[in-house]
């Protein structure tokens, strides 16, 4: 019961992160697109569109990280893997998910410090701020803080899809069900169950 919510919790985490994702693209195309036609048909080009083109860019990368944590479609040595006995593989698989998890527990603690000592801001950027229980518009000067913080973020949510992962293939190794299956050039699987 406790493992069906876990991995329904999971399911749902990578769903919003795919949708966030895609929104992130869908909004770097249209900044992008906007910025040009104003700049190159109208002649008045808005001073944050690139800015948030390139914030969504950064934003875009950060989640998807974890999704390809999350997925093990990160940089790996499946081939390697193949040639190993599985329990020494998937022993491999788990240490670099450990060092993994790690990453994000340095990115969670050197992000948060970085994020509040931060200084400066956005001039062409204006932005909302919660202030006497509600959120109030502020004209310009967005902090760079806001910026940043998908940085402590995404090292939350990387550290939880490795630990995701790991758990993943402790249970499955632990009922017998365990199948490598990893792609060598996008078409071979090579499937092993020892």
């Amino acid at each position: 019961m406790i493992v069906d919510a876990i991995f329904f919790v999971d399911r749902t985490v990578k769903r919003v992160l795919t949708t966030f994702c895609a929104v992130l693209l869908l909004l770097m195309v249209v900044f992008t697109v906007y910025s040009v036609v104003m700049r190159y048909v109208f002649e008045n080009p808005p001073v944050w569109g690139d800015l948030l083109t390139v914030l969504s860019n950064i934003w875009l990368v950060f989640f998807a990280l974890a999704l390809t944590v999350r997925d093990k479609d990160h940089i790996a040595l499946d081939l390697i893997y193949s040639w190993l006995p599985l329990k020494m593989a998937v022993f491999i698989q788990q240490f670099w998910s450990l060092i993994i998890f790690g990453l994000g527990l340095i990115m969670i603690i050197y992000g948060l410090d970085a994020v509040s000592t931060m200084g400066g801001k956005y001039w062409e950027m204006w932005y909302f701020a919660w202030e006497d229980g509600g959120f109030v518009f502020k004209p310009n000067y967005m902090p760079k803080k806001y910026a940043i913080m998908i940085v402590p973020i995404s090292g939350f949510l990387v550290s939880i899809a490795a630990l995701a992962s790991i758990l993943e293939d402790f249970l499955k190794l632990k009922a017998g069900t365990y199948v490598q299956a990893k792609s060598v050039d996008g078409e071979i699987e090579i499937t092993r169950k020892d």
